[in-house]
């Protein structure tokens, strides 16, 4: 800090010595400091209230005279939940840094600011607003195919417990809920998710992949517990004889009839 000293000359010649002093400003310029209600800027009140529009919103924000842009921005975060970094000020058409005074730039009570989201800022919150709308769609389709496997899962553990009591087991029903189960798998596969929402899906393919796993095993036992087996023909001989005059008996015809059962063991 620099301190230079002036003299000046009171009606009755009597020299006076009166201290001023001095301060760097933003850029490099020395001026003099600045005393509260001596600048004209400032008026004489210490603060002043600045209209500052964003949108369609208006905000009226009271702070020092003297505070920086970058004051201003802070206090405009906790108003708008705008943060600091994403803000861009413009004063007079001119946008304004964080370091500038507000006097300096010529802020007065009731001057008017103006509030612009970085365009950056702006085109991420879609980005990431658009990805959240998709993420939730994702979790819904998931959620979907959950209620009909829970559907089916019922179904499935039906025959589990069929198949424990020796109860025979459809092969043809078997089949059908392995093609509902992977018609679900493939929707599954189909929904691109990330977050929460991948997470689930992934759950649901293991879970789905289980049941057909379960249906693959029954179908197994059932080709072993429940099949049809040919029993042996079963045969009837009559025979026919004929006595001669001589006494002899003669083998005269022999018919033979065979008929083809069918037999179920389990």
């Amino acid at each position: 800090m620099m301190k230079a000293s002036k003299r000046s000359q009171p009606k009755a010649s009597q020299e006076i010595e009166v201290a001023i002093d001095w301060e760097v400003r933003p850029g490099g310029m020395l001026v003099q400091k600045r005393v509260i209600g001596s600048d004209p800027g400032c008026g004489t009140a210490p603060t002043i209230k600045i209209k500052v529009s964003h949108e369609s919103y208006h905000h009226h924000i009271s702070l020092p005279c003297h505070s920086t842009f970058g004051d201003l921005k802070k206090i405009l975060a906790r108003e708008t939940n705008l943060e600091a970094k994403d803000q861009r000020l413009l004063f007079r058409g001119k946008e304004k840094g964080d370091d500038e005074h507000l006097d300096m730039a010529g802020v007065k009570d009731m001057s008017k600011v103006i509030l612009l989201e970085d365009p950056a800022s702006k085109e991420k919150k879609l980005v990431d607003k658009n990805k959240n709308h998709g993420n939730s769609q994702a979790y819904d389709s998931v959620m979907k195919v959950r209620a009909e496997v829970d559907k089916l899962s019922g179904k499935v553990a039906a025959l589990e417990i069929s198949a424990k009591n020796g109860i025979k087991i459809v092969e043809k029903e078997v089949e059908v809920l392995t093609e509902l189960l992977m018609k679900e798998l493939l929707k599954l596969d189909g929904i691109e998710a990330e977050g929460e929402a991948k997470a689930q899906r992934r759950i649901e393919v293991r879970r789905v992949q289980g049941f057909v796993d379960i249906l693959d095993g029954l179908k197994l036992i059932g080709s072993r517990i429940n099949f049809e087996k040919k029993v042996m023909p079963a045969v009837t001989v009559t025979e026919k004889w004929e006595t001669f005059d001589s006494g002899i008996a003669n083998h005269v015809q022999t018919s033979t009839k065979i008929t083809k059962d069918w037999e179920r063991f389990e």
